[in-house]
């Protein structure tokens, strides 16, 4: 009987484990030609906030065929994302999104 248990038990846990196994590349991986385009995709059409956009699109896209595509440093990530993104962007989301996005690469 602890046996049937045992494999009962087991035979749920099994595709849970491999699902949590599962490729780690994200799903939304689509390329945009812009950091702008993607920006204006995910901030503007899916209302994420300014921050979380900026980071999706350094962390999860391709942009012009780089991934990820926010350069190697937080200064170098502020200074790209300043000049690839319009002017109603504020510093300090730049600033505090390159935070986050060096520390999740």
């Amino acid at each position: 009987m602890r046996i049937i248990t045992a494999l009962l038990g087991f035979s749920f846990v099994l595709p849970l484990a491999l699902a949590a196994c599962g490729d780690s590349e994200p799903m939304d991986a689509d390329p945009f030609d812009t950091l702008q385009a993607c920006y204006d995709d995910h901030h503007v059409m899916e209302n994420l906030p300014v921050q979380r956009a900026i980071v999706v699109c350094c962390l999860d896209h391709p942009i012009a065929g780089v991934h990820p595509s926010c350069k190697d440093t937080q200064a170098d990530c502020v200074t790209h994302v300043r000049a690839e993104l319009n002017a109603s962007v504020l510093d300090a989301d730049i600033t505090a999104a390159c935070t986050t996005y060096i520390s999740q690469k």
